[in-house]
């Protein structure tokens, strides 16, 4: 490792860089050329952050740059040659280096015009932001900072190169990084940058959903999501990003009081986030799904609020409303349909749990839940707990006293009962066998029969569920009127795990 000290307004900072970032400098400082680590790496090792994806800038072409890499790299890609960046392995290391950029944009198709520059600081003016606008000059190790990135660092501050307007202008995308960085590094932004974001957010309106949606991503998978989601509705880029978020800004009358829907939906996120586990646990943090469904769990109550005589307020099926506007704004922000599905199931099931303290549940009650949240179960856990914001302290106990009761039950029929996978007592060949039908919608039917048995009485011996599968049977227009005599038990039938599951 060397190391490399460096005075900034009183901090000193001990670099510490990898061989192979000094071996690639003295590489290209041979042949005439200079090398620079830039942006991303410079600020992780500010903030004592190591970092296996390392990118580079130098006034080498593309062409040069492959001639000096194409022995040293253990193996290099050239898929963004056009914009200037080559790609490489080298021990372990993602390394890019890009040609030095005096790049413009065409406002508005955001292709990049590819003007290749020959200066580091005019290459470091094109960046979003000061904090990743700082370079090390390689293999020197002398800092390059003409923007006051290190300042702005030590203030906890985002802060443009240029004017933020420019920047924006440039890419508006920028704006959703802005908000990405304030809940990774939990850091303000500077006014100047925050008006410009009001000005221009309709700006982000010409930005692909997909790079929308991986900034989204990164936002709410920071250390400190509440400030990143509240930045983009404070600025009004959530209006076109996330519109129902920002929906849940309800306007309170002064003769309905209810909680502020918002701030409770900022506070369940920051909790939910909280009771993620570690690698090995239940739910490993940071978990996107669960954050997410944290975040939009209330937002069916706008379009279902109504006021009630006497003043009190109601958001009847808004868990129902609330998974639909869910999907619909996932889909629109072209996430994955197994994303889609379990956000949007959790956002369904949050209120399940309300009604178990006051009335108790029966067994069948317990299986359902677990079953309608299969895989989701933990998660699920965790949103419901984190949906509890109230003041009131003992309502607070009671309800985690109820949902501490409701996970003993479930554990108690888990050692019963296998709960994961609730299967009717008859698989599909031996239902055939029973009523003498071929495979077709009539065994579904039956199969669907038992597994409501299943869910209301738990498992029962094959005689018994045989009983009631012929009681059921003998009520059906198919069945014939006369008992037929009991068909010879199918030998070897086995049923494709498609229609068995049915």
């Amino acid at each position: 490792m060397a190391h490399a000290h460096h005075k900034t307004d009183s901090h000193t900072v001990d670099f510490q860089v990898d061989p192979v970032v000094l071996e690639l400098g003295q590489r290209f400082v041979d042949a005439g050329h200079e090398l620079s680590l830039v942006g991303g790496p410079v600020r992780d090792l500010f903030l004592g952050r190591a970092s296996l994806d390392l990118d580079f800038t130098t006034d080498a072409t593309p062409d040069q740059t492959i001639a000096l890499i194409k022995k040293w790299a253990d193996n290099f890609w050239e898929i963004g040659r056009a914009f200037g960046t080559i790609g490489m392995r080298k021990s372990g290391f993602q390394i890019e280096i890009t040609t030095y950029r005096a790049e413009a944009y065409d406002p508005e198709s955001r292709k990049p015009v590819v003007a290749f520059g020959t200066s580091l600081t005019d290459d470091l003016l094109r960046r979003d932001f000061t904090i990743n606008a700082m370079a090390l000059r390689l293999p020197s190790l002398e800092l390059v900072d003409p923007f006051g990135g290190v300042r702005d660092l030590h203030s906890s501050v985002l802060a443009t190169p240029g004017s933020p307007e420019d920047s924006f202008s440039d890419d508006p995308l920028r704006m959703m990084r802005a908000a990405r960085f304030a809940s990774q590094l939990g850091i303000s932004v500077h006014p100047d940058v925050r008006v410009a974001m009001v000005g221009m957010a309709e700006r982000i309106t010409i930005i692909s959903a997909e790079r929308v949606r991986d900034e989204l991503i990164k936002l709410i998978c920071g250390a400190a999501p509440r400030t990143g989601v509240d930045l983009l509705v404070e600025t009004g880029l959530a209006e076109f990003v996330l519109p129902e978020v920002s929906a849940l800004r309800l306007e309170s009358d002064e003769h309905h009081r209810h909680k502020d829907v918002y701030q409770h939906s900022l506070q369940v996120l920051e909790q939910a986030a909280g009771l993620e586990t570690d690698a090995d646990g239940a739910v490993p943090g940071p978990d996107f799904v669960l954050r997410f469904a944290a975040l939009m769990h209330d937002v069916g109550k706008p379009a279902t609020r109504r006021f009630e005589p006497g003043g009190a307020v109601s958001f009847r099926h808004h868990d129902m409303v609330g998974s639909k506007l869910t999907a619909k704004r996932m889909k629109a922000l072209r996430f994955d349909n197994d994303t889609i599905k379990a956000v949007a199931r959790l956002v369904e099931l949050h209120m399940r749990f309300y009604g178990y303290g006051e009335a108790g549940w029966s067994d069948s009650a317990v299986r359902r839940y677990v079953t309608d949240a299969g895989p989701l179960l933990e998660r699920l856990h965790r949103l419901t707990r984190s949906d509890v914001t109230t003041r009131n302290q003992r309502k607070a106990e009671r309800l985690a006293f109820a949902y501490d009761d409701l996970e003993d039950r479930i554990a108690a029929l888990r050692e019963r009962e296998s709960l994961e996978a609730v299967r009717p007592d008859l698989d599909g060949a031996q239902i055939m066998a029973l009523l003498g039908l071929k495979p077709g919608p009539v065994v579904g039917r039956a199969y669907k029969f038992l597994l409501e048995e299943r869910m209301e009485h738990g498992p029962l011996q094959a005689e018994e569920a045989e009983a009631r599968l012929l009681a059921w049977w003998a009520q059906q227009p198919e069945a014939a009127p006369s008992p037929a005599e009991e068909p010879e038990p199918a030998a070897g039938v086995e049923l494709s795990p498609t229609e068995e599951s049915k």
